[in-house]
C-alpha cells in the first residue's frame, strides 16, 4: 500500500490546524491592529472597509493564482490609504493580527504524534500551504517541536504562487529532491487541493474531511481523491514503514 511514495506533503489550514472561535482573543486582535496602524475611525467602519478590500484581494488572487507578499498585501491592497513607509515594516505583525481576528488556530490533537511517526517510518515530510502569512506556520512548527520533521515548508506568500497552480507542488518536490510521482499530498479542500495535486502529477491525493471547508466548497464529482480520511492519524493506515519488506 503506497510503498512507492517517498515524500508526503501536508496542508495546514483545516488540515493540520483548525480555527477555534475565542471572542475575547478575537476582539483584542482587532483592537491591537487598529492601535498598531493608528486608526482613528470607529472600529466597525475601519473593519468594514478592511473586509471589503480583503474580499477584493482574495477574488483576484484566486483568479490569478498569485499570492502577494505580506508587504504588498498591506501597502497595496488592505491599507492603501496609509503611508507605505509606515505600513510596510508592520506588515508581518498586521498579518498575524488579521488572522487572529478570525479566532485561535490550534493543531488537531493527533497531528504531532502522526508527523513524528511518519518521519520514523522513513517518509520525507513537507508543507504546501496557501497562506498570507510568512512566519506564522514556521513559528508554529518550531513552538510545537516539529521543525526537524519537515524538510520543506512551501508557502504561497513566500513563493508567490497559489494552489492549484502545479508550480507550487513542483517547487516543493524540487526542494526535497523527490519526483512528483513519488509524492503524496494531504489537504482538506475537495476542489483546489485535488485539482492541484493531480495537475502536478503527484502519486497520491488524500482529502481530510473538514466540515468547515465543505460548507464553503462542496466536493466536485469530477475531482476525486485517492483516499478520504477524517483524522490525521488515519494516514498511518495508508503509509506503512518504508523499510518493511514487500510481500
Amino acid at each position: 500500500m503506497n510503498r512507492d511514495i517517498e515524500a508526503i506533503f501536508l496542508d495546514v489550514g483545516n488540515t493540520l490546524r483548525v480555527v477555534i472561535e475565542d471572542p475575547e482573543f478575537m476582539c483584542q486582535a482587532k483592537k491591537d491592529l487598529m492601535t498598531l496602524v493608528g486608526a482613528r475611525e470607529p472600529e466597525d467602519e475601519f473593519f468594514e472597509g478592511l473586509d471589503a478590500r480583503w474580499k477584493a484581494y482574495r477574488k483576484q488572487s484566486k483568479a490569478s493564482l498569485v499570492e502577494a507578499s505580506e508587504k504588498e498585501l498591506w501597502t497595496k491592497w488592505l491599507l492603501p490609504d496609509y503611508p507605505a513607509a509606515q505600513i510596510g515594516p508592520l506588515s508581518g505583525r498586521l498579518t498575524r493580527l488579521w488572522r487572529d481576528h478570525d479566532g485561535r488556530r490550534l493543531p488537531r490533537p493527533d497531528v504531532k504524534a502522526t508527523v513524528i511517526e511518519l518521519h520514523r517510518r522513513g517518509y520525507i515530510l513537507g508543507i504546501i500551504a496557501n497562506t498570507i502569512t510568512e512566519t506564522e506556520i514556521p513559528d508554529w512548527i518550531e513552538s510545537d517541536g516539529l521543525t526537524p520533521y519537515f524538510k520543506a515548508v512551501v508557502l504561497s506568500s513566500k513563493v508567490g504562487t497559489r494552489k492549484p497552480d502545479p508550480e507550487i507542488y513542483w517547487e516543493a518536490a524540487r526542494r526535497v529532491g523527490v519526483e512528483p510521482a513519488k509524492c503524496a499530498y494531504v489537504g482538506d479542500n475537495p476542489v483546489r487541493d485535488v485539482e492541484g495535486t493531480q495537475r502536478a502529477g503527484f502519486g497520491k491525493m488524500i482529502i481530510l474531511i473538514e466540515p468547515a471547508t465543505l460548507a464553503k466548497e462542496p466536493s466536485n464529482t469530477e475531482l476525486k481523491p485517492d483516499y478520504t480520511i477524517r483524522t490525521t492519524s488515519e494516514l498511518l493506515d495508508l503509509f506503512p514503514a518504508r523499510n518493511e519488506r514487500r510481500p
